[in-house]
Parts: structure tokens; C-alpha cells; sequence
């Protein structure tokens, strides 16, 4: 399935999309979601940052600790699987 994964500065809390870094990605069908996080992150070279995850229901959100960026992924065409 694919992935599309968003990067970007912060504003406070909100994405500031200043500057964004945007891919698609591939992630198997029904991927656990610790695959899918570390896919996700791997797609950024953020693998071994320390963050919090968010689950938004048909999507993830990451926010790295001590910095002012957000990364976004959902799956192309609806909902997780």
C-alpha cells in the first residue's frame, strides 16, 4: 500500500508547512503499526529519534522531542487496513 509522508516546521503546535519535505512511500498491506512507524521515519532519516505518535484514526502523526517539526503519513486512498 502506499504512504504519502509529510515533514514540516512547527508554529506552537500547529504545522507551519514554512518548508516541507513530502514523499510517497511503500508499506505493506496490513503492516502492524510499529512497522509503519519505523517505515515512516526510515523515509525522513529520522530513524532513532525519540518522539511521541499520535494515531489520528486513518492516520499518524510524529512529533520529535525537542524540535519544532511534525512528520504526517497516511495511506493513498482511505483508511487503514
Amino acid at each position: 500500500m502506499k504512504w504519502n509522508v509529510e515533514y514540516t516546521d512547527t508554529f506552537g503546535v500547529d504545522a507551519n508547512y514554512c518548508w516541507v519535505k513530502r514523499f510517497e512511500i511503500e508499506i505493506p498491506d496490513h503492516a502492524s503499526n510499529t512497522v509503519i512507524h519505523r517505515r515512516l521515519k526510515a523515509a525522513l532519516d529520522l530513524t532513532g529519534v525519540k518522539g511521541t505518535w499520535f494515531d489520528c484514526g486513518d492516520s499518524f502523526s510524529f512529533r520529535p522531542y525537542r524540535s519544532n517539526t511534525v512528520l504526517f503519513g497516511w495511506p493513498l486512498g482511505g483508511g487503514i487496513k
